[in-house]
């Protein structure tokens, strides 16, 4: 029995609609829901709800806490585990951002370390959030240890990694192309951010 560890920290593939206030809210995981819809022959997923965030609101501390928690299932080298792998569910505004900083904090990991998220939320009848996902938990399988965005058909391993706005996806990183330093990351959310297009 293979067992992946599933990280979910909220984003847009985990909003749901409050009737109430007429929004989308990450208020709790659907991810149970979402794994009862895939048939998964010898594989048990560990779900672990660390937070239920949009991915704009997350701090350096968040980010530390994701690092701490795919320690802890035994992501790195100096920690063995029964885990086989780890996905990370995130929302995709700043899954680049946790990417790299995921990418800095484990320097040796000792799985694969899949990100994922998606655009529309998993409620949502045209969305591609049951796709990503089962992706990402294929990919923890046939990847070597690593930190990886996983999401439309394709792997991209970080830290080269941003998100493509203006295609709704995920490209790496042309050789030389400036991309933002975890250690420009503010601790406050990011102002500038477009919160609908996580």
């Amino acid at each position: 029995m293979r067992l992946i560890t599933l990280i979910t920290t909220g984003g847009t593939i985990e909003k749901t609609y409050d009737e109430g206030s007429g929004e989308l809210e990450n208020r709790h995981s659907v991810v149970h829901r979402m794994l009862r819809r895939l048939r998964l022959t010898d594989t048990h997923i560990n779900v672990i709800e660390l937070m239920h965030k949009d991915s704009i609101t997350l701090t350096n501390e968040d980010r530390r806490r994701i690092a701490e928690t795919v320690h802890a299932v035994g992501g790195t080298v100096d920690l063995a585990t029964e885990t086989a792998g780890v996905v990370v569910l995130h929302g995709t505004d700043t899954l680049d951002r946790t990417g790299r900083w995921l990418h800095k904090a484990i320097w040796q990991p000792r799985v694969p370390i899949v990100l994922t998220g998606a655009m529309r939320t998993y409620e949502m009848t045209r969305t591609y959030a049951l796709q990503n996902l089962t992706e990402a938990i294929f990919a923890t399988g046939i990847l070597t240890p690593g930190i990886y965005c996983v999401a439309h058909g394709q792997v991209l391993p970080f830290p080269n990694v941003r998100k493509d706005r203006s295609r709704s996806t995920f490209v790496a990183t042309e050789p030389g192309e400036a991309i933002e330093s975890i250690d420009s990351v503010s601790e406050t959310p990011d102002a500038n951010a477009n919160s609908n297009a996580d």
